[in-house]
């Protein structure tokens, strides 16, 4: 059996996302294959025995729960073996891997003139006890600042804002003793017509949509082409195309702040897998409309690329 789509997923609130993808689908005629918890072993089985294909995949589960990551992996053998263009991994599980990693990001961004807070990268506690880092060092970040893991599935897990002191360091260092910690300055943004400058932007199959994010409330609103003249956000489209180049996924968000003395800073790097909750059912979803168009381009990129369409 072959199917021009196969997409992963698990999260509850991801149905929705899945329905519309599908309805997109069905419109184009392109066929779509969902593995979820019950059929991920069969479908590894028919993968493996030559009873199964599908063109695109995309992993939305993984992350979450490791019974589909053998999924994930066969995939992106079979993709990175040989030139055969199919089965392609919408944002591969390497290139995900190397884009999560936060510290890895802040260097290359750093290295690719992409303005970043000022950081401190720390080792992990696993290979050396002793934090490296002074005093002075970090009476540089300011008060408060931000401690973060370099390695996280998003959503704020394991990050530390308003931090003071350096026993917070300290704490939340031996709390993931294996993986990297970012501390970083507070940015504060400033304010556009009362509005907060701080920005998620999503990147979809080539199309950028960006949206005005609330830091405080999460809370979104769609950028208009109006307010992106009226206040010349234009560095939205171009920084956003530059982090695409870096990490080289083909769908991604990222959030990017405008400050008083006229930095636009990228505070969160990349996120490789997008919430997708739809804001007419979640006060603090995207709005349905820029939902309507990442599953637009999507469609769009699987029927232009597909063998059997």
């Amino acid at each position: 059996m072959s199917y021009n789509f196969a997409i992963a997923w698990k999260w509850e609130y991801d149905r929705e996302f899945v329905n519309l993808i599908r309805s997109k689908a069905d419109e184009c005629r392109i066929s779509v294959l969902e593995i979820k918890k019950e059929n991920v072993n069969e479908v590894i089985f028919q993968i493996e025995n030559g009873k199964i294909s599908f063109d695109f995949f995309l992993d939305r589960a993984s992350d979450e729960d490791e019974t589909f990551l053998p999924l994930s992996l066969i995939i992106l053998d079979k993709f990175r073996s040989g030139n055969q263009k199919f089965p392609y991994p919408i944002n591969a599980r390497d290139l995900i891997v190397h884009a999560a990693d936060k510290a890895t990001m802040h260097l290359e961004f750093l290295s690719n003139g992409i303005e970043v807070p000022y950081t401190i990268i720390i080792s992990p506690y696993n290979k050396t006890n002793e934090i490296e880092l002074s005093l002075s060092e970090l009476a540089k970040l300011g008060r408060p600042f931000i401690i973060k893991p370099a390695n996280t599935t998003g959503g704020g897990i394991g990050v530390v804002t308003g931090a003071e002191t350096l026993k917070e360091v300290i704490e939340a260092r031996q709390s993931n003793k294996y993986d990297k910690y970012l501390l970083q300055e507070t940015i504060k943004p400033c304010l556009l017509d009362s509005k907060r400058a701080w920005f998620r932007v999503f990147y979809a199959f080539g199309e950028i949509l960006s949206c005005w994010w609330d830091d405080l409330t999460h809370v979104y609103s769609e950028l208009t082409i109006e307010d992106e003249a009226r206040f010349n956000l234009f560095q939205l489209r171009s920084i956003t195309e530059r982090i695409q180049k870096i990490c080289k996924l083909d769908f991604f968000s990222t959030e990017l702040v405008f400050t008083s003395d006229g930095r636009c800073v990228t505070v969160d790097y990349v996120n490789e897998i997008c919430d997708m909750r739809f804001q007419s059912s979640h006060f603090d979803g995207v709005p349905d409309q820029v939902i309507q168009k990442v599953v637009d381009k999507l469609v769009i990129f699987i029927k232009n690329n597909s063998l059997n369409i």
